[in-house]
Formats: C-alpha cells, sequence, structure tokens
C-alpha cells in the first residue's frame, strides 16, 4: 500500500506543470496585504479607474477637478506599486501621462509625513532634464496639491537663482530641478537633501545623453539609502540600467509600448549645427536660395512672435500661430499662409497639431523639440500629397545629445551639413532682403549654404554622434 502511495504521488509530481504567471487584478488594500508577493509571483498591480485607489477624499477631488478619471497605462501600472512604496522602473513614451504616475504617490506619501514630521525639509526630489520640463512639472504639481500644505521649489537655470533660494529658505517639501543647478546649489551648500524620502528622475535617458550623468550620480550619492526611488525612461540602454542598478532595490519594471509614428519616406531630413544667435541669419539665407512656403517650428510663443517679427522686418511675408492667437487670428493666418498670401508660417507645437497644408516645401525646427514624437508630426507636415519634402533642423552646440535621442527613438538619421561662417557673417553684417524665389534651380543653390557628407561627420564636431546613428538605416538625407 505504502508502495503504490508513493508511486502515485511521484507520478503527480512529474506531471505537474506550473501554469505561467497571469495579470491578476487586486484592489489597493488587498495589495497591501500581499506587498512582498504580488511581485515575486509575477502578478501584475493595476487600476482601471482612480476611484479604486485609496487616496485622500481632497486628493479624490483634485482628480475629479483636473478631469483625471481613467488612467493611460503607465499611471494604471506605475502607481499601484509606487503607492505601496517599491521601488519603480517605467519604460514609457513623453506624453503618456508619466508626471501623474509620479506625482501622485509623492502627494499621498508626503501628506501622511508631513502631519507627523518637520514640514519644512526636502522629503521629494524630481529631476528632469530641461527647465521647460520642470516647469511643466510645477505646475501639474500645483494643480494637484491645491488645498495640502505641501509647496514646491523649481530649481533651474536660467531663472532668478534668488527666487529659488527664497523659496526654499521658506520651506517647502518638493524640489524639482535640472541636474546642472542642482549640483550648483549643492556645491555651495545652499540646500539639504538629507531627509529626501522619494527621489524621481524624469526622461533618465534623456538626462544621460545631454551628459548629466556625472551630475546625477552625485546627487543620488547624497540621499538616505533608505529612500523610495522612481525612475521613468523612454528607452532602457545599459547607461541607463547601471544608473538603476546602483540606485534603486528590486524595482517593479513596467513597459508600455508605444507605436511611434514614421518620419515619411519622401522627406529629406537634415540638420545644421549653428548658434542661437545666428539661426535668423540661417533662416534667412535660406529662404534666399530655395522655393516655396516654410513652416518654421519655434518652442514658445514670445519666441514665434519674435521671429515673425524679424523676418517680416528682413521683407520676408510671414505670420505667427500660437496659443495666445485668437481662433479667428489663427484661422486667418492659416488661409493665408495655404492660399500663398504668406510664404512662412512660424508655430508653435500645440498650435500646429491643427495645419494640414499640401504644399509645404520646406520645414524648419528652429527649436528642437521637446520630444521624439513631435518630431514625427512637424517632419510629417511636408512631403505630402505625393510630393517631395524637406525638413532641416537647427541645433547647438549643447543640443548634440537631443540630436542623437531624436535619431535614435525615431530611428532616424539626420544629414549632418555645414554653414560656412563666411556666409553667416556675411548675413549678419548684412541683412538682405529675401525674396519669394531665385534664378538658379533649388538644388543648385542649397551647394552654395552647405555641403552634404552622406551621413558621414566631416569634422570633429560631429565624430562622437556617429555611434548612435542606427545602423539599419542607409546614411544618407532621405529616409527610406
Amino acid at each position: 500500500m505504502e508502495v503504490l502511495l508513493f508511486a502515485f504521488v511521484l507520478a503527480l509530481r512529474w506531471s505537474f506543470k506550473p501554469s505561467p504567471p497571469v495579470p491578476i487584478r487586486f484592489s489597493i488594500k488587498q495589495s497591501r496585504l500581499l506587498k512582498g508577493h504580488a511581485v515575486s509571483f509575477g502578478c501584475v498591480l493595476f487600476m482601471n479607474k482612480f476611484t479604486e485607489l485609496e487616496l485622500t477624499p481632497l486628493l479624490h477631488r483634485n482628480l475629479a477637478r483636473n478631469s483625471y478619471v481613467q488612467p493611460t497605462p503607465v499611471q494604471a501600472q506605475s502607481i499601484p506599486p509606487a503607492l505601496l512604496g517599491s521601488d519603480v522602473v517605467a519604460t514609457a513614451q513623453t506624453g503618456t501621462g508619466k508626471t501623474l504616475a509620479f506625482l501622485l504617490p509623492i502627494l499621498l506619501k508626503l501628506t501622511a509625513e508631513t502631519a507627523s514630521k518637520d514640514g519644512k525639509s526636502v522629503r521629494a526630489l524630481i529631476l528632469a532634464p530641461t527647465r521647460e520640463l520642470a516647469l511643466q512639472i510645477a505646475d501639474s504639481f500645483a494643480k494637484m496639491s491645491v488645498g495640502t500644505e505641501l509647496r514646491s521649489a523649481v530649481v533651474v537655470g536660467g531663472m532668478s537663482e534668488q527666487t529659488q533660494l527664497n523659496a526654499i529658505r521658506r520651506g517647502v517639501q518638493i524640489v524639482i530641478a535640472t541636474p546642472g543647478r542642482l549640483e550648483d546649489f549643492i556645491g555651495r551648500r545652499l540646500i539639504d537633501l538629507s531627509k529626501v524620502s522619494v527621489s524621481v528622475l524624469d526622461e533618465a535617458d534623456r538626462m544621460l545623453d545631454m551628459g548629466f550623468a556625472p551630475a546625477i550620480e552625485k546627487i543620488l550619492a547624497l540621499l538616505p539609502k533608505s529612500r523610495q526611488s522612481l525612475f521613468f525612461s523612454a528607452t532602457m540602454d545599459k547607461t541607463v540600467e547601471r544608473l538603476i542598478q546602483r540606485h534603486s532595490v528590486n524595482p517593479v519594471r513596467v513597459i508600455v509600448q508605444k507605436t511611434t509614428a514614421k518620419t515619411p519616406d519622401q522627406v529629406d531630413l537634415q540638420v545644421y549645427e549653428v548658434e542661437s544667435d545666428r539661426k535668423v541669419e540661417l533662416l534667412r539665407h535660406m529662404l534666399t536660395l530655395e522655393d516655396g512656403s516654410f513652416l518654421v517650428f519655434t518652442r514658445t510663443k514670445h519666441g514665434s512672435d519674435r521671429l515673425t517679427k524679424r523676418l517680416s522686418a528682413s521683407g520676408v511675408r510671414a505670420v505667427a500661430m500660437h496659443g495666445d492667437r485668437t481662433q479667428n487670428q489663427r484661422n486667418q493666418a492659416l488661409a493665408g499662409f495655404r492660399e500663398g498670401r504668406y510664404r512662412v508660417l512660424v508655430a508653435t507645437d500645440v498650435a500646429a497639431r491643427g495645419i494640414h497644408v499640401d504644399s509645404v516645401a520646406h520645414v524648419v525646427n528652429f527649436d528642437l523639440p521637446q520630444a521624439p514624437d513631435d518630431f514625427v508630426h512637424r517632419v510629417g507636415r511636408t512631403g505630402r500629397a505625393g510630393q517631395r519634402g524637406s525638413a532641416s533642423t537647427f541645433s547647438t552646440r549643447s543640443e548634440r545629445g537631443e540630436v542623437k535621442r531624436i535619431e535614435r527613438e525615431c530611428r532616424v538619421v539626420l544629414q549632418r551639413k555645414e554653414v560656412s561662417p563666411a556666409i553667416l557673417t556675411q548675413i549678419f553684417e548684412s541683412t538682405p532682403a529675401p525674396v519669394a524665389s531665385a534664378a538658379a534651380p533649388p538644388h543648385h543653390r542649397k551647394e552654395q549654404m552647405g555641403k552634404a557628407h552622406n551621413g558621414h561627420h566631416s569634422t570633429a564636431n560631429w565624430d562622437r554622434s556617429k555611434k548612435s546613428q542606427p545602423k539599419h538605416r542607409r546614411s544618407h538625407s532621405t529616409v527610406n
């Protein structure tokens, strides 16, 4: 009998095949009970609506006030484990709702901590690659923290240092910073981060591309080891992985797949490295050499107005289109551009979402886009209706990392072109009056402005960016 029982047990053991882990929905209350088991057994914590989260009534009201009802995929998968106190590593593109994915857990955590601890100490640190992104995060925080006692300070370059220091001295719980300015404050002992309980790196890959790795390492090394760490990155290469391994503990991995739109095959892509004070001169030179209409993208509304005035003063028929214009003004600008009354339309990304003009000959990224998706959207405004188009990007020496990121994430190669310093100097000293067209054929006239190098970098300025070019694309300006 014992032999038969032993044989039966062996047969069961040999025939048993464990099922693969499947996603299981948990309420946050159940998730707390399962903490330490849900992740290790491959279960996925996520919610379908924000009302499922056990937040304070105030945070629920702020969510409703800002029309947050159903979470995006990155929010649905990142917020629950973050609320449990786990480290989180999320791979998701810009524009997927990452900001709320880390702000909501921070707000709940700090609201509870402020009641029992010193309310003037910095408890959360958010690092962002650019001033614009840091300001956007601060704006989102302001909207979601209404009614709480939480305060934030923005620590970035290009803005009043004294204003930022005054805010810190008055007492803030959250600091939203770019690595460079924060490293400077730390070196001068102007900020204390010894009580930070949660840190966030937003767009980690972008910060590393911009050369902030040493500053980030220095900053993170000063934070308490026991803190919660949240990482958000559009890509996850080896450098990002190494950073995460050094500064996280058993993180929950969240991967949100997003289909990136493809740049049109019939658009020639090129990039010019030119300093900010010479961009206008380069654009005016291009207008004298090439026929057709130009759609020019700037990052800010004020930049759009400024550029339009300078072009108009030099004889170019230009009009601006941005969020501060009334709908009637925008409609008139677009109609005038479409009908040929204006040769140049200067627009911001938000305003340009509704631009559908089939005859745009040339798109110019006067300022780099804030996200790769914006680059695809901009470039897609030319090369329509079976026509061939051209898209030029102006970048400064300090923006090489951003150009590499665009190439990597959009899977394109931007053909590097040089501009003769003599040409820019001549234009800078004497303001020519651009005309709508010139006698020489467009392709011949382009030779006067810059030489194409078949994707190779003829100067040391571009040597480093060669390594980042995708190998699956041929190295010329047309995307196949």
